[in-house]
């Protein structure tokens, strides 16, 4: 089996002034978007800041994906991709080739990584930005594709496993819609704790590495959650997002689940978003909460509704502090447009917990 690649991070490489890591972090500048500050038409494909509440940046080492999922008919970065089309072609779909992004790209998360070694150091958050999470919690997310896709190079996928290896104060979120190929898509040193900085103290693999599966119905959950039980990851986490249909989650899931995350359907380019009930929401917050699992709500998406009878129907004008107003159909309609302000929401669902 192919050994893992030298010349990994000197993780005690800590800069004396928080001014350092801001330049660094940003690439110098200090523009929200790394990679418009050097130059790099593929800036908007990583971003040291980032909207996706779940996650503090992004960074994608290809674009490009197939749809396999009703989920997948609004997917924000398809509609990213044809907007953009780098290199004059989209990247999507079954036979399409992928897009290998920009070596000055892979070069934003070893900074990342060494900035988030500084906070921990020093107990301080290095950029203001909207992160509201504790200082050198890191969260990374691969957002322009699957990293378990089957149509990327094995080569590419070796690059960023390597790489994932090498950044260990950075938490990476790996979420994908193709569960089933993890197991055989690891790398052999996968599983050595001996290849995972046992300097650091660790005395298990992979503990900066979330894997989750990404479902939207019952059938998925039932089809996909089993498989994600049996991956070897730090951490395991399901994104019901968007949500098309109530999911019931099963005991001995939830026993092996550290965080799910919740959210509506939001309109994308052509798209438009499918209803989210909120009853759904509010089964899974209960449902986590009695089993002591984290859960996120991210967003009630473009179309949050309450079905006729329900609590949310007959007394919506009587939840506390809630903002967002609710017509005679039932529709409620909030002044964000993907329904991403926990401030318009009932405060019961202004929940958003991280594993312990």
């Amino acid at each position: 089996a192919r050994q893992r690649r030298p010349g990994r991070a000197n993780v005690n490489h800590i800069a004396p002034k928080d001014t350092h890591y801001r330049m660094v972090l940003m690439g110098g500048g200090g523009a929200t978007n790394a990679g418009r500050n050097t130059g790099d038409r593929e800036g908007k494909n990583v971003s040291a800041k980032t909207k996706i509440a779940w996650c503090r940046s992004t960074f994608s080492p290809w674009i490009g994906c197939t749809e396999v999922s009703p989920g997948c008919d609004a997917c924000y970065a398809r509609v990213m991709d044809f907007r953009h089309q780098l290199g004059g072609v989209t990247h999507w779909g079954r036979g399409v080739p992928r897009r290998r992004t920009a070596v000055s790209t892979w070069g934003y998360p070893p900074r990342w990584d060494r900035a988030a070694a500084h906070e921990l150091a020093t107990g301080k958050v290095v950029v203001q930005d909207p992160w509201l999470g504790p200082p050198g919690f890191w969260p990374v997310f691969p957002s322009m594709c699957d990293p378990f896709d089957n149509e990327v190079d094995p080569e590419w996928r070796w690059d960023f496993l390597t790489m994932v290896s090498e950044t260990p104060y950075l938490t990476w979120q790996l979420l994908t819609k193709r569960i089933g190929n993890v197991a055989g898509m690891l790398p052999a040193w996968w599983d050595d704790p001996d290849a995972w900085w046992p300097e650091l103290g660790w005395k298990a693999a992979h503990l900066n590495v979330w894997i989750g599966a990404s479902v939207v119905n019952q059938d998925e959950a039932d089809r996909d959650i089993p498989k994600l039980l049996k991956v070897p990851a730090g951490r395991r986490f399901v994104s019901y997002e968007p949500a098309l249909g109530p999911i019931a989650f099963r005991r001995e899931w939830l026993a092996g689940l550290d965080q799910v995350i919740v959210g509506g359907e939001s309109n994308q380019g052509w798209h438009r978003a499918r209803p989210f009930d909120l009853g759904w929401a509010r089964s899974v917050v209960e449902q986590c909460r009695v089993a002591g699992v984290a859960v996120f709500v991210k967003q009630l998406g473009t179309k949050p509704y309450a079905v006729e009878g329900s609590v949310e129907a007959k007394e919506w004008g009587a939840f506390d502090q809630v903002v967002a107003a609710m017509d005679d159909g039932g529709r409620i309609h909030c002044r964000d447009r993907k329904g991403g302000a926990p401030s318009e929401w009932p405060k019961d669902l202004r929940v958003r917990e991280w594993p312990r």
